[in-house]
């Protein structure tokens, strides 16, 4: 795939490459412009970026948009890319573009150029009788899209403010092969029946409150696959050698101005007054991880010192970007922050490389590791970035593991491994991060007394592997579709009595199992044996024991299982022994 970029070179990409997709579908927006100004010259264009998966553009239309429009637009699409249309690049100076936009009655696109410096040189493609000043990159000719679809229409207000004018906002994606936009359509219908907002509904895993927008509740069931994955990480965590620690969940303002959130992202910050004084409800834990290594002398011998803590962290996120468990105002964050010497960073790095890698495959995950550079805001010097980037590089590449380059992605006070997941329907899902950090150490003035007697500077480590437990746990419901392992199944077994004669033998059995620590429930309900099977079957548990008149004289049990084929489901008779260990060896 040939990709045109800002400076008028052509390169051959790969669409799987980031470059390849951002070019694909930024191309793919700017052809659905072109077909709504074609169809609908008096449209306002406002602004069509690559997304995630696919791009949008927004419009302000002088009519009622419908179902119809949408067909009619993606049917010109179709034809603007079967013209086989070059893009050419080429610059205008501020004047000139501002000048050129005017004459368009494009308004949008004036007020974004304004916003330009006055010296600046602007960068416009075109492509037929449709340019557009836009950074790029962009794919160098439209019939390399052999597959587009629009998706969906919503309402966006202008550049996120809702004091502005609601513009019409089209989704769609686009694919360089026909296979795989029928492999994409695939997996957004399989997608939609593993919504984990409609399976947590089910299933009792949680719920969220009209009075709480973003602010999830976990349910019974819920709280149970909560506190399995923090067992299990806890136990990892003391394995590993780190100790826990639990910081205030709001601290004064002065420490986040040390820290630089204050200045770097005080708008996700909640902040309130405490008796006259600034408060900020921290949206991250790691200033109180500062204090906690600042209380007392630290020695070389201590390091490296891995702290972990899974702090309840607040951040302010815009209402239309909440989604179900994935994007929340509070989370549990699994948090570590490992103080270090210099010679010690390679081996830390790859110390949780190794324990992210058998977190992830524990769940069945494959993954793909992310490095991301300095952003354009952020602090520290030149040398420091470079030297905190090249130890990633190194440790990325001392373990054998590929990476691509997220350039400017960093968290603003260092360079930063993100490691995306691979769910069993090929979505990715970024949760783990290993951010190398320079930074906080100087800013919070701490040391250790080395080897030497003299003070010297740590360097720090922050690193999460679940990322968000909230998010964690809407992923594996995803994932999984609501049919979770055994070993962190809310429920392991139901238990069945036949009727209600057995209700009593079906207690004994339930006793039994939850002696052993078997998560276990018994339907005593006055229903059908086939009723209370396809209720414990809409609920996804992982055995089901039925127990009638020939299972109460042999002291034994009927077993069931969720995951085999269908004529495997049936396990036959056992005793509460046999079933106790089944469970228990999982």
């Amino acid at each position: 795939m040939k990709v045109l970029r800002k400076n008028g070179e052509i390169v051959e990409v790969n669409f799987e490459q980031q470059e390849g997709k951002k070019a694909f579908w930024h191309t793919s927006a700017h052809v659905l412009a072109q077909a709504v100004k074609r169809l609908y010259p008096q449209t306002k264009c406002a602004i069509g970026p690559a997304i995630e998966n696919g791009f949008y553009y927004d419009f302000e239309f002088d009519f009622s948009f419908s179902e119809e429009h949408l067909k009619a637009i993606e049917t010109e699409m179709r034809k603007i890319v079967k013209e086989s249309l070059s893009l050419q690049v080429y610059e205008k100076s501020k004047e000139e573009a501002l000048s050129f936009m005017d004459n368009a009655g494009e308004k949008y696109k004036i007020e974004l150029i304004q916003r330009l410096n006055d010296a600046e040189q602007i960068s416009f493609y075109k492509q037929g009788e449709y340019e557009e000043f836009c950074a790029g990159p962009h794919i160098s000719n439209v019939c390399q899209i052999k597959a587009i679809k629009l998706l969906s229409v919503a309402g966006a207000y202008w550049r996120g403010n809702e004091k502005n004018k609601m513009l019409t906002r089209i989704y769609g994606i686009s694919f360089p092969k026909a296979a795989q936009l029928e492999e994409y359509l695939h997996m957004v219908e399989e997608a939609k029946a593993r919504d984990h907002r409609k399976l947590g509904k089910e299933l009792g895993i949680f719920t969220i409150f009209d009075q709480g927008p973003g602010l999830p509740v976990f349910l019974p069931k819920g709280m149970i696959l909560k506190n399995l994955l923090i067992d299990y990480w806890r136990k990892i965590h003391r394995r590993e050698g780190y100790v826990e620690i639990s910081t205030p969940i709001m601290l004064e303002r002065s420490l986040w101005e040390t820290s630089g959130h204050w200045d770097f992202y005080r708008d996700a910050m909640y902040s309130l007054k405490v008796e006259d004084d600034d408060y900020a409800i921290k949206p991250m834990s790691c200033p109180g991880g500062m204090l906690v290594y600042k209380l007392e002398p630290r020695s070389y011998k201590e390091l490296p010192m891995r702290m972990g803590e899974l702090g309840l962290v607040h951040r302010n996120e815009k209402s239309g970007t909440l989604h179900g468990l994935m994007r929340v105002r509070s989370f549990t964050q699994d948090d570590a922050h490992i103080f270090m010497r210099e010679d010690q960073v390679m081996d830390e790095i790859q110390g949780v490389m190794r324990l992210i890698d058998e977190v992830y495959q524990k769940f069945g995950f494959s993954y793909e590791i992310e490095l991301s550079t300095r952003p354009e805001h952020s602090i520290g010097s030149d040398e420091d970035w470079q030297l905190a980037t090249e130890a990633l590089e190194k440790a990325v590449q001392g373990m054998g593991k590929s990476y691509t380059v997220n350039e400017g992605d960093g968290a603003f006070y260092g360079p930063k491994l993100d490691f995306h997941i691979k769910d069993s329907i090929g979505r990715t899902w970024q949760c783990g991060t290993i951010q190398l950090d320079f930074q906080l150490p100087q800013r919070f003035d701490i040391d250790y007394i080395g080897a030497d007697g003299e003070k010297h500077r740590p360097i720090m480590l922050h690193r999460v592997v679940f990322g968000s437990i909230e998010r964690f746990i809407g992923i594996l419901l995803e994932h999984y579709a609501g049919k979770f392992p055994a070993w962190i199944a809310p429920v392991q077994v139901k238990v069945l009595p036949v009727s209600d004669k057995y209700n009593d033998y079906a207690k004994r059995v339930e006793g039994a199992l939850k002696e052993n620590d078997v998560r276990v429930e018994v339907d005593v309900r006055n229903e059908k044996l086939g009723y209370k099977i396809r209720e414990a079957r809409m609920d996804k548990v992982p055995y089901m024991i039925i127990v009638g008149e020939n299972e109460k004289t042999n002291m034994s049990v009927s077993v069931r299982q969720r995951d085999a084929e269908l004529d495997k489901q049936d396990m036959g008779e056992m005793s509460l022994e046999q079933v106790v260990n089944l469970i228990l060896n999982l």
